[in-house]
């Protein structure tokens, strides 16, 4: 179909007039696309439109029915898969380097010095630490595992990069480190990802794979959503005018068909109503495939929805918090940000009660429901059970669920038909997401706390879920790396690092204003040493009300002097926070508990720092505030 093809510039891949069907099921039926060197492409779509059988096609791994698809001579491609095969007895810098040798043998100088350095370099940057190159590549988790074969493919540099949702391993950090690199990549690329941020850094095009058709929309994913309503707009003005002009044909037909004189006439406004039907627009329609659903408006809550007293949390001996306080009333919509490893998820898993604190208090409110939404999905659900009996096990004498209504929760999460039959261990991660999702409307909470609830979600399903949040009553507190989602739900932000609880009474963008942060994303994993909101300490009381005399104002050489005084808080209240950090990553290198002598003292130094941080960091917020009056 001519209109389906997309025409770039000096090709590099040619696919013609491709289609592809399971049984009776067509995916797509003669898309054509042509890709050249130098473009970012991002391919979206619905789940099960057929884009990951797209790439199966490009790589070879599965043959068109019809068409045909053709390389330029010389090129080479490098593929991400969305899961990794189990690693083997391979170190991770093996696997970086594709195996390839790093040390010459006898007479044999056949060798890429900057081969290893490079590879040390990506693997670096995708978060590996120093020392992890030479560890077996079967020690690290799968998603690690990816991060290794992600850093293959930066290494070899192939022509063209085929990646299949290359973010959902990433860490924010890792993952701006790699939407950098991406922009300065030589060769083509081409990814199919469901974070918008990514998409809209990266891609010069989009192709979407919606119907059995494949378009092609120019810019990002931004300019895409544009130009896809401009489309629509369009399809359904032209539908209209031709109906029209087909339902005046059809009177004349209709009126004039019968009688003799007219039935030549009439004979060909039948053929003109034909030939307009075989070259009709079709008519624009909605999406049919994707979430639709509303949170139930659970029980009203206490005003005070819960309060954290001088908790204590550590991990072994690493010590996450020494002295957290923190509450949250009802209604309040929270998101936390800060360092990757400054506590967030922890905090959560404490306000969700899923982890015993070890010191402190953790006081719910009155008629609170708290509902935890993990990270790990298979936190939430039975890994042994199926998707219906993952639902029906929250059936209770007091929500009496019946099988029906099971399967209507289900089926507006898309779980349909034999699909609510699956076990677990076959979903993929958005359909696990999903199905985490759909628990939570059988029993609904009035305290939500979800963690990064937007991971392997599609963009379609992102947006229905922020539209049944907002219209969500009770108490939300959340960690996410999606901006988008971020702006649309956050109401005030909780900044945490080193232990500390920063405060910001507004919505994301007062957050960025007043940590004075550049950039949106990065801003999510900042730690701030400044910009922080100045809170005033609270006057003391007195027992017998007194007349205060009349305060003096100060001179200008008092002023300089104390803002001095100031400066070198702040300083020290810095290089604290910094000795923090250093403490911290220390501990978390495997050789520190190796040396017992050396862990016990670099646990027993970062109580020592912790303390003399939170004792600076009042002292100066105290300062600020005197300054901050004697300046006015």
């Amino acid at each position: 179909m001519a209109e389906d093809r997309v025409y770039l510039r000096v090709l590099m891949l040619t696919i013609a007039d491709v289609s592809k069907s399971y049984g009776t099921r067509e995916l797509f039926s003669e898309v054509s696309l042509f890709i050249a060197r130098t473009d970012r492409l991002g391919l979206i779509g619905p789940n099960g439109a057929g884009k990951s059988t797209l790439f199966g096609l490009i790589l070879g791994e599965e043959k068109p029915d019809t068409g045909t698809i053709e390389w330029e001579r010389g090129a080479d491609f490098g593929y991400l898969p969305q899961e990794s095969a189990p690693a083997g007895d391979e170190t991770i810098l093996h696997i970086a380097t594709s195996g390839k040798k790093l040390e010459p043998d006898e007479d044999d100088y056949d060798i890429d010095y900057t081969l290893e350095p490079r590879a040390k370099k990506i693997l670096a940057g995708l978060g590996f630490k120093e020392g992890d190159a030479l560890k077996l590549a079967k020690t690290f988790s799968g998603g690690w595992v990816m991060r290794a074969h992600l850093a293959r493919l930066l290494v070899a540099e192939p022509a063209l990069l085929l990646l299949d949702e290359p973010t959902n391993h990433l860490d924010l950090e890792a993952l701006l480190w790699f939407q950098e690199y991406l922009t300065r990549y030589p060769g083509g690329l081409v990814v199919i990802s469901h974070d918008r941020a990514f998409l809209n850094a990266l891609c010069t095009g989009m192709l979407e794979l919606r119907s059995g058709s494949l378009n092609y929309y120019h810019g990002n994913y931004d300019n895409y959503l544009t130009e896809k309503e401009a489309r629509k707009a369009q399809q359904a003005a032209a539908f209209k005018t031709q109906q029209r002009e087909i339902a005046h044909l059809q009177v004349f037909v209709d009126r004039f068909g019968a009688k003799a004189s007219m039935a030549s006439r009439a004979k060909s406004k039948e053929k003109q109503i034909e030939r307009l039907k075989e070259a009709a627009v079709e008519e624009p329609t909605e999406e049919l495939r994707k979430m639709n659903f509303k949170f139930p408006q659970p029980p009203r809550s206490g005003l005070k929805v819960i309060d954290l007293k001088h908790v204590r949390q550590s991990y072994g001996s690493h010590v996450v918090y020494s002295d957290l306080n923190f509450a949250a009333e009802r209604g309040q919509r929270i998101v936390l940000v800060g360092p990757n490893g400054a506590g967030k998820s922890t905090l959560l898993k404490i306000l969700a009660g899923v982890i015993e604190i070890q010191g402190g208090e953790r006081d719910l409110g009155s008629n609170v429901v708290p509902g935890y939404f993990a990270q790990n999905r298979l936190d939430n659900l039975d890994a042994d059970a199926t998707v219906f009996e993952n639902v029906m096990s929250l059936r209770t004498n007091e929500n009496q669920l019946t099988e029906q209504q099971a399967r209507a929760i289900l089926g507006a999460f898309l779980f349909r038909k034999d699909d609510v039959h699956k076990p677990i261990s076959v979903l993929s991660g958005g359909e696990k997401s999903r199905l985490a999702l759909a628990r939570i409307l059988v029993k609904p909470p009035n305290l939500l706390l979800m963690d990064e609830p937007t991971t392997h979600l599609d963009i379609q399903s992102i947006d229905a879920l922020v539209h049944a949040l907002k219209n969500y009553e009770g108490t939300l507190i959340f960690i996410s790396h999606d901006v988008h989602f971020i702006r649309a739900l956050a109401q005030n932000v909780l900044h945490v690092h080193s232990g500390r609880l920063t405060p910001y009474f507004g919505d994301y963008d007062y957050f960025l204003e007043k940590s004075k942060a550049t950039d949106a994303r990065a801003a999510l994993t900042a730690g701030f040493t400044d910009g922080r909101p100045k809170q005033a300490a609270a006057p003391a009381k007195s027992a017998t009300p007194v007349a205060a005399p009349a305060a003096k104002k100060p001179t200008p050489n008092e002023i300089r002097k104390f803002r001095e005084e100031v400066g070198a808080l702040e300083k020290k209240v810095s290089e604290l926070e910094a000795k923090q950090a250093e403490i911290t990553t220390a501990l978390e290198d495997p050789a520190s508990y190796a040396d017992k002598g050396k862990f016990h003292h670099l646990n027993r130094e970062l109580s020592a720092v912790v303390d003399q941080l939170t004792a600076a960091t009042t002292a100066w917020e105290t300062a600020a505030t005197k300054l901050a009056e004697m300046e006015k």
